[in-house]
């Protein structure tokens, strides 16, 4: 009997606390339930918070590449001539915007790029007036890698210093030097293709296969006149151009080119065959505030008509030292020689000094002052002044 009472007594509290132990069980698994509902409600309103921030990155991404993926340059300059020819007695006392350039340039992605530029010259064009309007520039570039960049369209040619470079706040002179405007002949631009490889640090090839010159007896055989500045141009004989560069050291480039078209007058009937080749080297060295440029450039042309006219060699050099006095003041000098006919007579040969100050009110903005001497084959004096732009 007893041991019966003891067993009950013992089974009444088995079943009492199981029961509260089920009852703590149950409550237990409750605030778990609704733990995991909470939880799933955080991740839920965190998976729409991610979503609003990547649309959100999305949408300013979108805005800062399409403010960025087009842009738009240009620059300009004015010039005052006042040049005496002595020989005349004639005097040069002219006002001339001599260009006003527009760029337009834009990014499709990280690889591929348009670039344009489109110029007025001398403020007026159009039949009767002075000035033209020119397509200077035009072209798609695309980096294939880290070394193979191309261009296809209309682009500067690879040679010279001033060809691919020429805003007026990038170099000295009111004018540009005669060397590169008559032999090489800047600003000189053809149709076609490009490729710029980079081989090394500081080592760069370039190599183009473009429209080319046309020139003939009419013309003079001087090459200036033989650009065709794209325009309908004959495109029977292509002109090929290569160029290496060097710039490895600090403060020195170093870069030459050669281009050969078979012949100048583009095949044209009853006309001699003119081969030309071009031949341009040149140095930039640059120490502290100090900076000397050189350039040489020449063309053999191997035609009958040519020689018979003096001008299957036409070549010429100039040098010009420049001294930085400080952000806005630099000063100076440079000497040109050069010849479109024969190279090599003295009653042929142009000497050209030029002594001046350029003015930089802003890095972009330059007033700029000179004075020439022209001898030789011409004989004039005077001074230049000028004021360009560049944004």
């Amino acid at each position: 009997m007893k041991k019966t009472l003891i067993a009950a007594t013992l089974l009444s509290l088995f079943a009492s606390h199981y029961a509260t132990a089920s009852d703590e069980t149950t409550e237990l698994r409750q605030i778990i339930e609704q733990q995991q509902k909470v939880l799933k409600d955080l991740e839920k309103r965190l998976e729409q918070t991610e979503q609003r921030v990547e649309t959100t990155a999305d949408v300013v991404e979108a805005t800062a590449s399409s403010k960025s993926a087009t842009t738009i340059g240009g620059y300009g300059e004015l010039h005052y001539n006042n040049i005496t020819d002595n020989k005349t007695g004639n005097d040069k006392k002219e006002f001339d915007f001599h260009r006003f350039v527009l760029f337009v340039g834009h990014e499709f992605n990280s690889t591929t790029r348009f670039f344009s530029e489109l110029e007025v010259e001398h403020s007026l064009a159009g039949e009767g007036k002075k000035g033209e309007v020119e397509l200077e520039q035009a072209y798609i570039e695309h980096d294939f890698n880290e070394m193979l960049t191309g261009k296809a369209g209309l682009f500067l040619m690879p040679v010279g210093i001033i060809n691919e470079t020429h805003e007026p706040n990038t170099f000295y002179g009111v004018e540009r030097n005669p060397v590169e405007k008559d032999i090489i002949p800047a600003t000189w631009w053809e149709g076609g293709l490009t490729l710029n490889v980079k081989a090394a640090p500081g080592l760069a090839f370039d190599t183009a296969v473009t429209s080319g010159l046309y020139l003939d007896q009419s013309s003079g055989y001087k090459i200036r006149n033989g650009r065709q500045k794209v325009s309908e141009a004959k495109g029977e004989d292509l002109a090929y151009t290569g160029r290496v560069k060097y710039t490895a050291v600090p403060g020195l480039e170093l870069a030459a080119t050669v281009q050969y078209q078979s012949d100048l007058t583009q095949g044209e009937a009853g006309v001699d065959t003119a081969s030309a080749t071009l031949v341009t080297a040149h140095a930039i060295y640059s120490i502290e505030n100090f900076t000397v440029k050189a350039l040489f450039a020449q063309w053999d042309i191997d035609g009958q008509e040519a020689e018979a006219l003096g001008r299957d060699k036409q070549n010429g050099f100039y040098i010009e030292p420049a001294y930085r006095i400080n952000d806005q003041f630099g000063v100076f000098a440079r000497y040109n020689e050069w010849d479109n006919n024969a190279g090599d007579s003295a009653d042929t040969k142009k000497k050209q000094t030029n002594v001046g100050v350029n003015y930089w009110l802003h890095e972009n903005v330059v007033f700029k002052a000179d004075f020439e001497k022209i001898s030789g084959a011409a004989d004039s004096d005077g001074f230049n002044l000028g004021v360009g732009y560049q944004f």
